[in-house]
């Protein structure tokens, strides 16, 4: 039976990833392999790279900012904060921040996000 846990993560582990936003890892671990939860963070003006996630399903949460967000075959759509946008495994996505302020986003994956099913489309 797995035991009740309080994560706090400072801000100073907040980090760049290559897909081209800001992360801070709120919850990833192998005694949660059910979900992580992490925040992500684009600049204004900045867009992701197109990516998908292999046997993971995401869901965005935005949380602050305006972007417009491209998933799948779906029509590029504006979101902003309140927005939530699901992704299924294997499918195409990126988002771009549209603001003058940060887009800042919950990215929730189940099972938990693990960096060997991030698979990089930007050249297809």
């Amino acid at each position: 039976m797995k035991k009740p846990v309080i994560l706090n993560t400072p801000e100073s582990q907040e980090y760049y990833f290559h897909e081209g936003c800001h992360i801070l890892e709120l919850s990833n671990s192998p005694d949660d392999d059910e979900a992580s939860i992490a925040r992500a963070r684009v600049e204004p003006g900045k867009t992701t790279r197109w990516h998908r996630l292999n046997g993971i399903t995401e869901r965005y949460i935005i949380l602050q900012g305006t972007g417009l967000v491209e998933v799948g075959d779906l029509s590029a759509e504006t979101v902003t904060a309140g927005s939530v946008i699901i992704i299924p495994s294997m499918q195409p996505q990126r988002i771009k921040n549209t603001g003058t302020d940060d887009l800042i986003f919950l990215a929730i994956c189940s099972p938990r996000f693990q960096p060997a099913c991030y698979e990089d489309t930007e050249s297809e």
